[in-house]
């Protein structure tokens, strides 16, 4: 039996495409997608249509939501919160703990999301470039172990996305995964062997240049 890890970043985020919301917003450190993001969501949606994908787990940040939600709604699925695959908790890029919707706020915005689900693995701030991949690695680990052998979907962000791939096949994804906006990653196991057969494809996007330009 074979079973498929999707792993897919986030569409373009609002603050990379207005630096300035990120002066007067809430949550600063949980902007929500661009207009153009919203776009590349739903192109990865209509992407995945032809897939077999029967659980979906995204960040619990809103711009990793935001990307699922598209993609649910291209599917039909729910979506199961999985702080595993949060963005880096940085301190060199936020000053405190990001704040972010609770998860009854994103059930409300996102009546797709499973709230009876439990998350695996917590993100604790701060952390090291070194602790984010081992949580997001061991996270995607035990979703495919959990969910073998369903084809499943991580929506995530750079370094969780380059994480998660490393989670299947170590140093190798380090060296060849490119986790560009609203890029797929896809691994697939046969019988024991993790084999990486996409690292890092944008072609079912439109256009590609703001993907290119925030790496």
């Amino acid at each position: 039996m074979s079973q498929i890890i999707w792993i897919a970043r986030h569409a373009n985020r609002l603050d990379f495409v207005h630096p300035d919301w990120f002066l007067t917003a809430e949550k600063r450190y949980d902007p929500p997608l661009s207009d153009d993001g919203f776009i590349q969501a739903q192109q990865l949606g209509q992407r995945f249509k032809q897939e077999k994908i029967k659980h979906i787990f995204a960040s619990p940040f809103l711009r990793t939501v935001q990307t699922a939600n598209a993609v649910a709604e291209a599917l039909d699925l729910e979506i199961k919160l999985e702080t595993g695959l949060s963005e880096w908790l940085n301190p060199e890029w936020m000053t405190e703990e990001p704040e972010r919707l609770t998860t009854s706020e994103l059930k409300a915005l996102f009546p797709r999301i499973d709230t009876s689900y439990t998350p695996q693995i917590a993100a604790k701030y701060p952390e090291t470039h070194q602790q984010v991949r081992h949580r997001s690695a061991q996270t995607a680990r035990c979703l495919a172990a959990e969910y073998w052998p369903h084809d499943i979907l991580l929506v995530a962000h750079g370094a969780s996305v380059l994480g998660a791939a490393m989670g299947f096949v170590g140093d190798l994804a380090k060296a060849e995964v490119k986790a560009t906006l609203c890029s797929v990653v896809k691994v697939v196991r046969q019988d024991s062997e993790w084999l990486l057969e996409l690292k890092g494809d944008t072609s079912h996007l439109t256009s590609t240049e703001e993907v290119v330009r925030f790496v």
